[in-house]
């Protein structure tokens, strides 16, 4: 029997508790105050901070249980979605059930968006919200541990060293995902471990391996293990990466030297600016759930890339930067929006010239994944 305690979302019993925590928290009542009352937290932050303590600890007696804190949630997602983007569109998703539980897999460009826009989506349509998978590599802060498991998050042990160590996080992951399914619960998961930053969306073969070690007892073959898990490949595409420069200089970083050290909040910063910056046009497409025969996780994985790269929508924004990279690669795409074509010009101006390359193909290699998978 695995032990999911270090793992597992908060319980209903428990939120009331954490969030009288997160009412302490000096880091949280700063970025909340940066968020809710910017204008008061530039005049007087004291007093900003006082009247954000005072608010949260009213939260924690107003919220009982899980599903209530979500709801008090979705109103601020439902806010960010207006104040930061143009469209949002949902393809496919009328095609499941709501009482049936799903592993939605998704192509992962952004930290928080990615999921909280699947979980926004599913739940407006009628679905229970999923139990999301997030690194323990984003959760060296007590507060944003403590926000990720109010919110269903479980943890994925990705600190672990030492090869048994490295196995036993992975199968308790595995494992936790089979019993959230089993008990009915949907579960959002990356297709990679760490965003797509050069904007080729790929499932990691060794992510379909960790899946399958929970079933590694109950001699299945591959196809039948895939059908029980429901798997639902989910392509987000963003007409604008508000880290998309973010991501430019780490690609650009490693190239020249080899690796990237990364700065202790640049985590936290691409978290804020992924949830704050604007992002023009978004679309969402859900396939239905895999089903067939594989050979080998590869081939799943193969399969799941196939149905993302189909399932992404191609904006003007994809077909400018191939066109500045000189690719020679075209695609019919929605009407551009004179908003977006500007501040995308502004990003790609603001960006040091050595590093413009990187920030193109972030966009222009959506073209290339098409014309990978022979995709017109």
């Amino acid at each position: 029997m695995q032990d999911f305690e270090g793992i597992r979302p908060y319980r209903d019993d428990e939120v009331a508790r954490v969030i009288d925590r997160l009412a302490g928290d000096p880091e949280l009542n700063h970025a909340v105050c940066v968020f809710l009352l910017p204008g008061l937290e530039r005049r007087a932050p004291a007093l900003a901070h006082w009247l954000m303590r005072l608010y949260l600890k009213w939260q924690s007696r107003r919220y009982r249980n899980v599903a209530e804190f979500q709801t008090f949630l979705t109103g601020h997602m439902a806010r960010l979605i207006d104040d930061t983007i143009e469209e949002l569109t949902v393809e496919g998703l009328e095609q499941l059930p709501t009482d049936v539980p799903y592993l939605f897999m998704s192509n992962h460009r952004d930290i928080f968006m990615d999921a909280g826009l699947v979980n926004f989506v599913i739940n407006r349509a009628g679905h229970e919200t999923a139990r999301s998978a997030v690194g323990d590599n984003l959760l060296s802060r007590r507060f944003a541990a403590d926000l990720m498991r109010l919110n269903k998050s479980f943890v994925v042990e990705r600190s672990a060293s030492g090869a048994r160590s490295v196995y036993a996080a992975l199968s308790r992951t595995s494992h936790y995902i089979r019993h959230s399914l089993a008990e009915g619960h949907s579960v959002w998961i990356a297709q990679r471990q760490g965003r797509s930053k050069d904007g080729f969306d790929r499932t990691d073969p060794a992510l379909v391996k960790m899946l399958g070690l929970a079933y590694r007892d109950d001699e299945l073959e591959l196809g039948e293990v895939v059908g029980q898990m429901r798997i639902v490949p989910v392509a987000i595409s963003y007409e604008l990466d508000p880290c998309d420069r973010i991501k430019a200089h780490e690609l650009f970083v490693t190239d020249r030297e080899g690796s990237y050290s990364k700065p202790p909040d640049e985590d936290l910063i691409s978290i804020v600016e992924g949830m704050i910056g604007y992002k023009g046009r978004v679309h969402l497409h859900f396939s239905a759930p895999l089903q067939g025969e594989f050979a080998d996780p590869e081939a799943v994985a193969h399969a799941i890339d196939r149905e993302i790269v189909t399932g992404m929508r191609v904006f003007p924004t994809h077909v400018q930067a191939a066109r500045e990279q000189g690719t020679g690669l075209e695609c019919d795409t929605v009407a551009p929006l004179p908003e977006v074509q500007a501040r995308f010009a502004e990003r790609l101006t603001n960006c040091p010239a050595a590093e413009q390359p990187y920030l193109l193909a972030g966009y222009a290699n959506l073209l290339r994944n098409r014309q990978e998978f022979n995709l017109a």
